[in-house]
Parts: structure tokens; sequence; C-alpha cells
């Protein structure tokens, strides 16, 4: 059978197609997505931009939810925050954290990772004025880090990915522990009643084994109106909705999968994408220097950059050395220390805790998105020079299918 060659055309362009295939595009969107919204915060259409999310709506059915920007990140950051509750429920009752063995090292450096950044973060800000914004630089963005692995192709050992992805799943459930407990001012009680009643008819669904998407999903929808008025953060009713869906239907057949499969598309191209393109945009004309000197975009770059990596390398390293737990197989230090450094991406979350930490005070908002980006970006791009400079394993020599290649 004659192969035809590739036409120069494509053979131009598959570089530009590798990117947005397999685990590397999510994350190239994002960065996109980012850059999209600096332009547009920063061009003739700055004024349209700003009037887009911020300007109130003329008319909208929830009184709370005035202009499109409380819409995305209250309503449709909770499709984001459900699609996160179901993969949290899969990786522990089937996945990677559900052996105790092989979820202790990730889970140890995850917390490290919150910690440890936010420790760095306080220190270089000096608290005060600062200190509701501790956490932005405690969480790593999972598409973005799982998009620099991606453009490293099958370089990087899968062991390493695998542990990459953990923590930062782990980061996911501490960042939302963290708004629930660290950022809800008022509770309303007769709500959060309503909320608990709601939730425990959808764990009645569950024990029932009920296995049909619907009751779920609009009992889901009255959930999240619930919590939006208890001021506990609408999204949280995102993630307790999710540990409701049963993990396989009475056939047994997957039901939380088939979900989480379903919903995670929409998720990480359409529902991230559009938070990102609303908050990521920063004004740059009305600002001057002090703006990127100033301690909050400092303390919040120095916390991803320096912090995340120092959290997580370390504690590998000693779990290591002390027998609690082995480093990942198949990889080396330098490596190890790779992947920690990508941990300091942090994106969604980081952007979302920062909207949370200064409600009353806009300024700190835009410079807390100046020492995301920037943290964020030294970490992108550290990250990847190391470990595409030092990565050297056999899964380097490849094809496209994983199979090694035939000796002549």
């Amino acid at each position: 059978m004659v192969q035809t060659q590739p036409s120069p055309i494509r053979r131009v362009f598959a570089p530009v197609r590798a990117l947005f295939v397999g685990d590397a595009s999510a994350g190239i969107l994002l960065i996109l997505v980012a850059a999209a919204a600096m332009i547009a915060a920063n061009s003739a259409f700055a004024a349209e931009y700003k009037q887009l999310f911020y300007g109130e709506l003329p008319w909208t059915p929830i009184a709370k939810l005035k202009d499109l920007h409380l819409w995305i990140n209250d309503g449709l950051m909770a499709i984001f925050f459900f699609v996160v509750g179901l993969e949290v429920k899969r990786e522990m009752i089937a996945g990677s954290l559900s052996n105790p063995a092989s979820r202790r090292l990730p889970m140890l450096a995850a917390a490290a990772g919150m910690l440890v950044p936010a420790a760095v973060y306080m220190i270089a800000s000096g608290g005060g004025q600062y200190t509701a914004g501790w956490a932005i630089p405690a969480a790593t963005d999972i598409a973005f880090a799982m998009g620099v692995l991606g453009l490293l192709g099958n370089r990087v050992p899968a062991s390493l990915r695998l542990f990459l992805l953990t923590v930062a799943i782990v980061d996911d459930i501490g960042a939302v522990l963290v708004i629930a407990f660290f950022y809800t001012p008022t509770i309303k009680m007769v709500w959060l009643l309503a909320a608990a009643v709601v939730f425990g008819l959808m764990m009645g669904l569950n024990r029932m084994k009920v296995s049909v998407f619907w009751p779920y999903i609009l009992m889901s929808v009255v959930l999240w109106y619930c919590v939006l008025n208890t001021g506990v953060h609408a999204t949280i009713a995102g993630v307790l909705a999710a540990l409701t869906i049963p993990l396989r239907r009475k056939d047994g057949n997957s039901m939380l999968e088939k979900l989480e499969h379903g919903l995670a598309p929409w998720s990480a191209y359409l529902v991230v994408p559009v938070f990102g393109f609303a908050n990521a945009g920063v004004a740059l004309g009305g600002m001057g220097i002090e703006a990127f000197t100033d301690p909050l975009p400092i303390a919040i770059a120095a916390g991803l950059v320096i912090g995340k990596q120092l959290g997580i390398f370390t504690t590998v390293f000693v779990a290591d050395k002390i027998g609690f737990a082995p480093r990942p197989a198949n990889a080396n230090w330098i490596e190890i220390w790779g992947v920690s450094i990508l941990c300091g991406i942090g994106f969604t979350m980081s952007l979302f805790i920062g909207g949370l930490a200064f409600p009353q005070q806009p300024m700190f908002v835009e410079e807390a998105k100046i020492g995301i980006l920037t943290g964020s970006a030294i970490s992108a791009i550290l990250g990847y020079i190391v470990l595409r400079l030092t990565t050297n394993h056999p899964e380097a020599d490849c094809d496209d299918q994983g199979n090694q290649p035939s000796a002549a």
C-alpha cells in the first residue's frame, strides 16, 4: 500500500496543531485567553470590556447577580466546581487517591505546597492590609500545569504526570475548604438549613441508587440557589452536589465517570476560558510602576514561584529520605524539582480567591491579578526549561503510540 506524504501546508502547521491535542490543549487555550483579556483591557475597547462584565444588567432573575461578572463567578463557575467534585470523588473511590500508600506522598506534598506559599506570602507582604490574600498563591491550576507537561510530550515519566495531577487535585480540595471556611463573612442560618435539607435529599437519591441524571441536576440548581443565599460562596454547591452522584448505576455501568467525561470538556473549553477572560484583564494604563512593585503582587508571585517549589520539593525529598513515602518512580531529583516549579502555576483558583480576598478593594484585586499572572508565567517558563533540558528517558524515543522503535 502506497503511503502519501503530507502536504507542505500540513507539515508547516503540524507543530501548531500539536499544541491543541492531548494534555496541552486546555493549558494553551488559557494562555491565549489570558493574553486576550490583557489586550482587551488595554485597548481601544477597554471601556466596552469593562462594561460587558461589570455593567449592571437591565434585568436579572436573581437580584444578587446584578452583572455578568457575578453570573460567571457565582453561577457559571459552579459547573467548574461540580466537575472538580466529580473528579475528587472518583479519585478518592477508584483512582489515585483510593490507595493509602499511593496518596500519602502527593497529599503531604500538596499540604506543604499550600502552607509554604502562604507563609512566603505573609513574609513578603508584611501582613496587615494584605493578610486576607494569604491563600491566593496556594492553588495549582491543573489545566495550565498539565498543558506545559503536554508540550513536553512523552519526555516526562508517567509517574511524575500522575504525581502532578494528584497534587493539583488535592490542591483543589484544599482551595474549596479554604473558600468555605475562610472567605465566608456571614452565614444566614435559614438558607443554610434549606441547603442542608436539599443536600440530604440528594444523598437520599444516592442511597436509593437513583440512576437517572435529571433529579440530581434539578436539585443541584436548587442547592446552588440556597447556598447562594447563605453567604457561603455559591460555587461550593457544585462540589457538594458532585459528592451525591452515584459512582455506578444499578446495572453496574459507570454513572459518575460518564457525567464527568460529558462535562469536563465544557468546563475546560468554555467555563474556565470565559472565567479567565472575565477576570484576567488588568487595565495597566492607570497604574504606575508601584502596581508591579507593591508588596501584594510581589508576595503573590513569590508565593507561587518560591513557595510552591520549596514546599513540594522539600517534602518529597524528606519523605523519600526518611522512608515515609518513596519519590515517584523513574524520576530523578532534577525532574521532581521541575515538576515542583510547575506547581507554581496558579490561574483559575488563584484569580477566584483573589476576588474573594479583597471584595471592597478593587485596586488590590487588580494588583493580585498582576502577581498571579507574573508568578504563573515565571513558573511555567522555568519549569518547562528545567524539564526540557534535563529529562532523558526511553519514553522520549517512542513514537506517537508509545512504542519503542525497532532495532535496525
